[in-house]
């Protein structure tokens, strides 16, 4: 939904002005390192080119013929990862998500911007993966019979997950502070019919199963 037709008084990153009650308590977007390294691979790109280039120069024997495989070869992997920091960059950009007391919206796109609503009633379970540098990733599990399309959520969504594909925010800045709001604002929008939705924590031990361990 592009700016220009969206009412006046409507905040950044959201598809309409606030309804009477709804606040905002967070808005962030995912981290340009986080993207490059986690969504868009951009270590094992090295790693390949790297290989390549290696064995290219062992192959050709003499210095000479070496440097003229081995050069371009890194020069190719070199523009190849700053094509996926552009790609990454334009991600961080285009992306914003927003916690309220009532929902979480995802808004991105880079050609054309998407808003998903997400109702705090039709969340199911949410979880955090924490990573060493303070970033992390919230994946929310949709109640049974809520679906989003997983090409239209990627990269915002839980890897490996498509028959029953969880939105995710990925690569948040200061993950464990963002958890502890989002696990406040989930307790306090519980009206006692349906058990609170807690934020866990993937363990390293289960982060491939994708089991959930209570958060501490």
């Amino acid at each position: 939904m592009s700016g220009d037709f969206l009412p006046e008084g409507t905040p950044r990153g959201l598809p309409g002005p606030l309804p009477a009650g709804e606040r905002i308590l967070w808005q962030g977007a995912p981290t340009t390192t986080g993207l490059l390294v986690r969504v868009f691979h951009a270590r094992l790109v090295i790693a390949w080119f790297g290989v390549c280039a290696l064995a290219f120069g062992l192959a050709a024997g003499s210095s000479g013929a070496a440097l003229t495989v081995v050069v371009p070869t890194l020069v190719i992997g070199g523009g190849g990862v700053a094509l996926l920091w552009l790609l990454a960059w334009l991600t961080h950009r285009t992306t914003l998500y927003t916690v309220t007391n009532r929902r979480i919206v995802l808004q991105a796109g880079i050609a054309l911007p998407v808003t998903h609503n997400l109702p705090f009633a039709q969340i199911d379970t949410a979880a955090l993966r924490a990573f060493t540098d303070g970033t992390g990733d919230l994946p929310l599990q949709l109640r049974p019979g809520l679906r989003i399309a997983y090409l239209q959520l990627w990269p915002h969504a839980r890897p490996w997950h498509l028959s029953r594909t969880e939105p995710m925010l990925r690569s948040v800045p200061d993950a464990d502070g963002v958890a502890a709001l989002l696990g406040q604002a989930l307790a306090a929008h519980a009206d006692g019919a349906t058990p609170s939705v807690r934020v866990a924590r993937l363990g390293p031990a289960n982060a491939n199963s994708g089991r959930l361990v209570a958060a501490e």
